[in-house]
Parts: structure tokens; sequence; C-alpha cells
């Protein structure tokens, strides 16, 4: 690549879909900080005689990567149907330079310290790369099964409960007799055999929430009918009508439909859950790690009194 640059020469104009990719491309100009972030712009404190090997250029001293430019044409070609050509490549350099170029003048600008968006940019962009590094790393079968055997509970399948229900309001300012009667009423029609429906329908109370009909975990019954009711539920066998439950809302007659009970599911089974919540985890081990180190390498002073 001639490394002299004609300035009147016009800049490459292609179209289709490498018109595409070269949109793309100028999307880097403005995710500039990102690419920093990242490593691609290597920092140095003063302009190198020497270009170092590794460098495609330099902008004001800082070091720009052999291996970030590849990366670039790399991902021009997967988006343009043609070959690269030399004035591709020369449009590509050019836009790593200028990205450069707004990079330090953000950096000198202080947008870093008084921009809340480049702020947070700049902090993704790190942890990504931090958590990225350790997530790489693929552990291997014997990882795996030594991660799953200490971490087993978190793995396990909780219990499901098909529940039906009869609902007796306690109207305000009553003390719960009557709602009581009617539930004792219904559950003595239902032992001599009459259909949950027909009872619910005629003794029963209308509902805001109707239980789903369906298996739900203990969790989100606990959501639909209190604690005290789902403790009802749980002593139950598939096929029995608990005694009248009261709870905060009335009195509940419960009929337990179908159960699954917990279980913890073999390895085989779940290998890509488990490889993938290990695969997290050291994502967070590392950030930790990162974050660790650099407060004992930093100087950190707190102004705050405690309780303040």
């Amino acid at each position: 690549m001639d490394p002299k640059v004609n300035r009147d020469e016009p800049s490459p104009t292609p179209s289709g879909s490498d018109r595409r990719a070269l949109w793309l491309l100028g999307l880097g100009v403005a995710s500039g900080l990102w690419m920093a972030a990242y490593g691609i712009v290597a920092p140095g404190s003063s302009a190198p005689t020497d270009i170092p090997p590794d460098a495609v250029a330099t902008v004001n001293g800082e070091v720009l990567r052999r291996d970030a430019y590849e990366r670039l044409l790399a991902g021009f070609a997967s988006d343009s149907r043609n070959p690269i050509d030399e004035k591709i490549r020369r449009h590509i350099l050019d836009r790593m330079i200028e990205e450069e170029l707004l990079v330090q003048r953000a950096l000198g600008l202080g947008l870093a310290e008084v921009d809340r968006r480049v702020r947070a940019n700049l902090t993704s962009s790190l942890i990504d790369s931090v958590v990225s590094g350790a997530e790489e790393r693929e552990p291997s079968s014997d990882e795996l099964r030594e991660f799953y055997a200490e971490e087993a509970a978190f793995f396990v399948r909780p219990g499901r409960y098909r529940v039906d229900q009869i609902l007796f309001r306690i109207p305000y300012n009553e003390e719960g007799d009557r709602a009581l009667e009617r539930a004792q009423v219904a559950r003595r029609a239902l032992n001599a055999g009459e259909p949950f429906d027909e009872v619910a329908s005629r003794l029963g109370d209308s509902q805001i929430s109707p239980l789903p009909d369906t298996l739900l975990p203990a969790m989100k019954l606990r959501e639909y009918l209190g604690p005290t009711a789902l403790g009802a539920v749980l002593e139950l066998e598939p096929g029995e009508i608990s005694p009248p439950v009261r709870s905060g809302i009335g009195v509940h007659l419960l009929r337990l439909i179908d159960a699954r009970p917990t279980v913890s599911p073999p390895f085989e089974e779940i290998e890509i859950q488990i490889q993938s919540e290990y695969v997290r985890r050291a994502g967070d081990r590392a950030l930790r790690t990162y974050l660790d180190q650099l407060r004992e390498e930093s100087d950190v002073v707190i102004a705050l009194s405690p309780g303040e």
C-alpha cells in the first residue's frame, strides 16, 4: 500500500451491497470510545519515530493495530459481494484514522468525565471485554460435572401443581362464619359425588383472578392463593379436596388435580444449561476479580461519614 495519500483523489463510491457495507463501517466512527475500550487503539505517550511492526498507522502517537484493521476488512468482506480493492482498503484505514481522531478529541474535551452516555459506553465496553475474555474458554466435561455436583440445588426442577378451588368471600365487617358454613355445605356436596364445577357455580363466589388450568410451581400458586392456602395444597394427594381454608380474602375449598414432584434432572439432560450457567458465572467472577484489582491498585478515598 502506497504510504503517500493524494488528498485530491475522490473517495471511492461503491454501489449496491458495497454501499451498505461502507455505511455499516461508517457507524464505527460514532462508536470510537467503544472500540478504544476493547483495545483496538493502543495508547502511547509520544509519537514513535518508527511505526511498530504490528501497526497500520499512528495518530498523535497512538498506534492503530493491524489485527483491528484486518477485523474491519473481514467484516466489510462479509457484507460485500465484491472483492476488496485498494480503494476500499484505503477507505477503511481512513475511517480508522478519523475514528481515532474523534476519540482523542472527545477525551481531550473531557466527555468521558461530563457526558453520562460516554461514561456508560466506556463502562459497558470494558465490562464486556473483561467478561467475554473469561467466557471464551470452554469448560471440560469434568469441570461441568463437578460444577453440577456442587450446585445441584440450583438446577432442581421444583414441583408443579394443578389446582382448582371454590372461593367463599367474607363480606366487609363480617367475621366469616357464614362463608365457613357455605364452604362446609359445599364440601359435603362434593363428598357426596356432586361435580366440582356444579358445586362451585351453585355455592361459590366469582374469582377476580381464577387459577390457571395448568401445572404451576408452588411460588406461582402462592401468588394466587396466599401462603396458608398453598400450605393446604401441599398436604393433598391428587384427587383430594381440602377442608375449608381461611385466608385474607375468604374461605377456600381446594382440589389437587395433578402434581409433579421436585426432581433433579440428570446431567446429560441439561448439560447445555449447566455449561451456560458455568460460563455466566465465570464471567461474573472475572469481572469481580478485575474490579477488586482496580481498587487495590488505585487510591480510593471515601469522604462520606457512616450512615450518610
